[in-house]
């Protein structure tokens, strides 16, 4: 497994260097004209925000519900703006901005572990101990590359167990971490005025120097030169104002919730509007053995805000058919309430929303037994099938294959597209 990248309010220049490795080689890649990012509607090039639901969420209590039955709970449903959609009333703000999404009910895993199924729902892969597959994002970044780009291409935002990683693709690809959004962009800043930092980076350059010594090869495999200049780059970057909320409007940082996570959605707006193609935000807490009920109603008192305003921003900035936005967790939770009033894992069967980005929107995948006796729904819908449209969707040939560093050839995806959502 490859090291990961951390913007912290401890950050030194040291990490700020290695962070700029991470970059460095999707920085020296090909990419497209930065003046792209400005364009909108079906003529941007594609990006993709994937709302990550740590721990597993209950379909019952987001997506799926099935009010008044033995299997539902307490909770209740309600209408959407997608005809003969429901989903669970704790999400009044979302039912509004569904217009361009679909939910698939019947996603299927055989995955029932935290870490394993997280590995599976990140790269589309089965883990497996010979290979460490790259996550969604990152094969879209190593496919689809922006080398004008002065910040990251791949970032994760909020705290998580799991990141999305790079795989055999490279530590460069992994996602560049942003543990608290919205904050502490000020480390990535210089913090002396102009002639002290001169004079520092001339003692660099000694450094620099000495290090270069009979270490030709060493220094050219490195990148270390294109490193520290990346890493200077990226510091005096207007780009990384995408960080920055602080200039938003009042209204809007507040419609987004002053969490990590609506930061991070607000974040991942700005991101994308600088031309970021893969970007994740992070929600955990989704793993309710107990309690169930409560903890989804303090889980959606975040999510909802968040995940709506992101929608209706992108829609009334034109950005929603050049991005596609997925919402998933690692599986869902048990039909059966346990003794506990919570649920279980549950990999089969469980739900996520989708679209935008081309995709086609208002539809309703796949259903579930509303007595919980079936445990397979009708019409499963595999990991790998969804990424395999994503990537199709996003104009990356998900067949093509790579090799591996052992040699092995694979392929970017083992699925079929869903045709219903193309």
């Amino acid at each position: 497994m490859f090291d990961s990248h951390l913007l912290s309010s401890k950050i030194s220049r040291r990490d700020l260097c290695k962070v700029a490795v991470g970059s460095t080689l999707s920085f020296l890649l090909p990419g497209f004209d930065l003046r792209a990012a400005e364009k909108r509607g079906k003529e941007r090039r594609k990006s993709i925000i994937i709302l990550w639901m740590g721990g597993g969420p209950s379909q019952l209590e987001t997506w799926d519900p099935h009010p008044g039955t033995s299997i539902g709970g307490p909770g209740k449903a309600i209408k959407t703006v997608v005809p003969g959609l429901q989903i669970s009333d704790m999400y009044p703000l979302l039912a509004e901005q569904l217009d361009s999404m679909s939910v698939i009910r019947s996603m299927v895993s055989k995955e029932g572990d935290h870490e394993r199924g997280t590995k599976y729902l990140k790269t589309g892969y089965r883990p497996e101990p010979t290979t460490v597959y790259p996550a969604l994002g990152a094969i879209i970044t190593h496919q689809a590359p922006s080398s004008q780009l002065e910040i990251p291409q791949h970032i994760s935002m909020g705290n998580t167990q799991f990141p999305a990683r790079g795989g055999y693709l490279g530590g460069h690809l992994d996602a560049f971490r942003v543990p608290d959004p919205g904050r502490n962009i000020g480390n990535m800043r210089s913090s002396v005025g102009a002639p002290r930092q001169e004079r520092r980076l001339e003692n660099l350059n000694v450094v620099s120097q000495a290090f270069r010594k009979g270490r030709s090869i060493q220094t050219q495999k490195t990148l270390h030169q294109s490193t520290i200049d990346r890493a200077l780059t990226m510091m005096s970057s207007e780009q990384l104002n995408a960080f920055e909320i602080e200039k938003e409007p009042e209204a809007v940082r507040k419609a987004y919730g002053d969490s990590p996570f609506g930061r991070g959605c607000l974040v991942a707006r700005r991101l994308v509007e600088q031309g970021v193609h893969s970007i994740e935000v992070n929600l955990n807490g989704w793993d309710s053995h107990a309690n169930n009920y409560t903890g989804h109603q303090t889980q959606a008192a975040i999510l909802d805000p968040a995940f709506s305003s992101l929608l209706k921003d992108l829609k009334s900035r034109d950005l929603l058919n050049s991005t596609i936005v997925l919402c998933i967790g690692e599986f869902g939770r048990t039909p059966k309430i346990n003794a506990l009033d919570g649920r279980d894992h549950w990999p089969t069967g469980f739900s996520c929303l989708v679209g935008g980005g081309g995709l086609k929107g208002n539809l309703i995948l796949g259903e579930t037994d509303p007595t919980g006796k079936e445990k397979t729904p009708v019409d499963p819908v595999r990991i790998q099938d969804l990424y395999a449209t994503i990537l199709q969707k996003m104009q990356i040939d998900y067949t093509k294959e790579l090799i591996s560093p052992i040699g092995r050839p694979l392929a970017l995806s083992e699925g079929t597209p869903i045709s219903r959502l193309i």
